[in-house]
Protein backbone atom coordinates (compact mmCIF):
# COMPACT_ATOMS: atom_id res chain seq x y z
CA UNK A 1 0.00 0.00 0.00
CA UNK A 2 1.36 3.46 -1.03
CA UNK A 3 1.31 6.33 1.54
CA UNK A 4 -0.32 9.56 -0.02
CA UNK A 5 -0.12 12.60 1.45
CA UNK A 6 -1.61 16.02 0.43
CA UNK A 7 0.04 19.07 1.63
CA UNK A 8 -1.05 22.11 2.48
CA UNK A 9 -0.34 23.45 -0.58
CA UNK A 10 -2.88 20.75 -2.18
CA UNK A 11 -0.18 19.16 -3.67
CA UNK A 12 -0.21 15.21 -3.40
CA UNK A 13 2.38 13.13 -2.76
CA UNK A 14 3.22 9.64 -2.06
CA UNK A 15 5.89 6.99 -0.41
CA UNK A 16 8.67 8.31 1.19
CA UNK A 17 7.65 12.24 0.87
CA UNK A 18 4.54 11.40 2.60
CA UNK A 19 5.52 9.47 5.11
CA UNK A 20 7.69 12.73 6.11
CA UNK A 21 5.00 15.01 5.55
CA UNK A 22 2.68 12.82 7.34
CA UNK A 23 4.98 12.90 10.58
CA UNK A 24 6.12 16.27 9.84
CA UNK A 25 2.54 17.47 9.99
CA UNK A 26 1.26 15.12 13.09
CA UNK A 27 4.46 16.82 15.19
CA UNK A 28 2.91 20.08 14.35
CA UNK A 29 -0.69 19.30 15.30
CA UNK A 30 0.82 18.84 18.73
CA UNK A 31 2.89 21.91 18.69
CA UNK A 32 0.23 23.83 18.09
CA UNK A 33 -2.40 21.47 19.96
CA UNK A 34 -0.69 22.71 23.34
CA UNK A 35 -1.09 26.76 22.17
CA UNK A 36 -4.96 26.37 21.74
CA UNK A 37 -7.11 28.79 23.35
CA UNK A 38 -4.42 30.38 25.23
CA UNK A 39 -4.14 34.46 25.70
CA UNK A 40 -0.76 36.45 24.60
CA UNK A 41 0.05 36.95 28.03
CA UNK A 42 -0.52 33.18 28.82
CA UNK A 43 1.77 32.12 25.56
CA UNK A 44 4.57 34.17 26.63
CA UNK A 45 4.78 33.22 30.52
CA UNK A 46 7.60 31.01 31.59
CA UNK A 47 6.38 27.91 33.86
CA UNK A 48 9.62 26.31 34.32
CA UNK A 49 13.20 26.93 34.81
CA UNK A 50 13.88 27.40 31.28
CA UNK A 51 13.74 30.45 29.13
CA UNK A 52 10.73 28.73 27.27
CA UNK A 53 7.52 29.77 26.81
CA UNK A 54 4.87 28.19 24.61
CA UNK A 55 4.81 31.42 22.12
CA UNK A 56 8.96 31.24 21.96
CA UNK A 57 8.36 27.69 21.11
CA UNK A 58 6.16 28.15 18.30
CA UNK A 59 8.41 31.67 16.32
CA UNK A 60 11.54 29.07 17.55
CA UNK A 61 10.13 26.15 15.49
CA UNK A 62 9.00 28.19 12.47
CA UNK A 63 12.67 29.83 12.32
CA UNK A 64 14.06 26.63 12.79
CA UNK A 65 12.00 25.20 9.67
CA UNK A 66 12.39 28.03 7.47
CA UNK A 67 16.02 28.06 7.82
CA UNK A 68 16.85 24.50 7.36
CA UNK A 69 14.36 25.00 4.02
CA UNK A 70 16.80 27.49 3.10
CA UNK A 71 19.22 24.64 3.47
CA UNK A 72 17.95 22.29 1.60
CA UNK A 73 17.38 24.92 -1.41
CA UNK A 74 20.69 26.76 -1.25
CA UNK A 75 23.15 25.14 0.93
CA UNK A 76 25.06 26.88 4.53
CA UNK A 77 25.01 30.44 2.72
CA UNK A 78 21.00 30.52 2.39
CA UNK A 79 20.69 29.97 5.60
CA UNK A 80 19.29 32.80 7.59
CA UNK A 81 22.17 32.96 9.71
CA UNK A 82 25.56 31.94 8.18
CA UNK A 83 28.43 30.41 9.60
CA UNK A 84 29.94 33.39 10.06
CA UNK A 85 27.26 34.75 12.63
CA UNK A 86 27.59 31.84 14.75
CA UNK A 87 29.19 34.08 17.40
CA UNK A 88 28.39 34.29 21.14
CA UNK A 89 26.96 37.81 20.62
CA UNK A 90 24.44 36.55 18.71
CA UNK A 91 23.47 33.46 20.20
CA UNK A 92 23.35 35.49 23.35
CA UNK A 93 20.67 38.37 21.90
CA UNK A 94 19.00 37.06 18.84
CA UNK A 95 19.17 33.06 19.47
CA UNK A 96 17.80 33.57 23.22
CA UNK A 97 14.96 36.23 21.85
CA UNK A 98 13.27 33.37 19.58
CA UNK A 99 12.53 31.67 22.67
CA UNK A 100 10.37 34.19 24.22
CA UNK A 101 7.72 36.78 23.24
CA UNK A 102 8.69 39.91 23.04
CA UNK A 103 6.60 43.44 23.50
CA UNK A 104 3.80 43.90 21.00
CA UNK A 105 4.48 40.08 19.54
CA UNK A 106 1.14 37.97 19.34
CA UNK A 107 0.47 34.16 19.53
CA UNK A 108 -1.75 34.79 16.24
CA UNK A 109 1.13 36.19 13.90
CA UNK A 110 3.35 33.54 15.84
CA UNK A 111 1.20 30.61 14.17
CA UNK A 112 0.18 32.35 11.41
CA UNK A 113 3.79 32.80 10.22
CA UNK A 114 4.49 28.55 11.47
CA UNK A 115 1.53 28.05 8.78
CA UNK A 116 3.29 29.91 6.03
CA UNK A 117 6.76 27.71 7.31
CA UNK A 118 4.84 25.01 6.58
CA UNK A 119 2.98 25.91 3.62
CA UNK A 120 6.51 26.62 2.01
CA UNK A 121 8.05 23.34 3.58
CA UNK A 122 5.59 20.98 2.22
CA UNK A 123 5.26 22.71 -0.90
CA UNK A 124 9.46 22.35 -1.45
CA UNK A 125 9.20 18.62 -0.07
CA UNK A 126 6.61 17.64 -2.75
CA UNK A 127 8.33 19.37 -5.31
CA UNK A 128 12.30 18.49 -4.81
CA UNK A 129 13.78 16.79 -7.64
CA UNK A 130 15.66 14.57 -5.37
CA UNK A 131 15.84 14.05 -1.79
CA UNK A 132 19.72 13.42 -1.71
CA UNK A 133 20.89 16.34 -3.03
CA UNK A 134 23.42 17.75 -0.16
CA UNK A 135 25.15 20.60 0.77
CA UNK A 136 27.63 21.06 3.41
CA UNK A 137 26.97 21.86 7.18
CA UNK A 138 27.57 25.30 7.96
CA UNK A 139 30.61 25.78 10.40
CA UNK A 140 29.26 25.81 13.95
CA UNK A 141 30.36 24.14 17.36
CA UNK A 142 27.61 21.62 17.10
CA UNK A 143 28.35 19.97 13.78
CA UNK A 144 31.12 17.70 12.80
CA UNK A 145 33.32 19.75 10.59
CA UNK A 146 32.96 18.91 7.13
CA UNK A 147 30.01 17.12 7.28
CA UNK A 148 27.16 16.87 4.56
CA UNK A 149 23.52 16.53 4.94
CA UNK A 150 20.77 15.43 2.46
CA UNK A 151 17.24 16.95 1.79
CA UNK A 152 16.08 13.65 3.41
CA UNK A 153 18.38 14.21 6.44
CA UNK A 154 16.91 18.00 7.00
CA UNK A 155 13.46 16.59 7.05
CA UNK A 156 14.86 13.99 9.30
CA UNK A 157 15.95 16.92 11.77
CA UNK A 158 12.73 19.03 11.23
CA UNK A 159 10.39 16.42 12.22
CA UNK A 160 12.66 15.31 15.42
CA UNK A 161 13.29 18.81 16.32
CA UNK A 162 9.46 19.67 15.95
CA UNK A 163 9.11 16.74 18.03
CA UNK A 164 11.68 17.64 20.86
CA UNK A 165 9.61 20.83 21.16
CA UNK A 166 6.15 19.81 21.42
CA UNK A 167 7.09 17.47 23.90
CA UNK A 168 8.89 20.84 26.19
CA UNK A 169 5.45 22.45 25.08
CA UNK A 170 3.51 19.59 26.75
CA UNK A 171 5.36 20.29 29.92
CA UNK A 172 5.46 23.88 29.78
CA UNK A 173 1.34 24.03 29.09
CA UNK A 174 0.53 21.18 31.68
CA UNK A 175 2.93 23.90 34.49
CA UNK A 176 0.64 26.97 33.18
CA UNK A 177 -2.54 25.56 33.66
CA UNK A 178 -3.00 21.75 33.80
CA UNK A 179 -3.73 20.76 30.21
CA UNK A 180 -1.92 18.04 28.78
CA UNK A 181 -1.63 17.66 24.97
CA UNK A 182 0.04 14.49 24.55
CA UNK A 183 -1.01 12.08 27.07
Amino acid sequence: MTTTETTTTGTTTTGERADLLETLANQRHFLRLTVDGLTNEQAGQRTTASELCLGGLIKHVAEVESNWVDFILGGPDAMAHGAEEWNAEWVAEDWLAQFRMLPGETLAAALERYEEVARRTDEVVATLPDLDVSHPLPEAPWFEPGARWSARRVLLHIIAETAQHAGHADIIRESLDGAKSMG
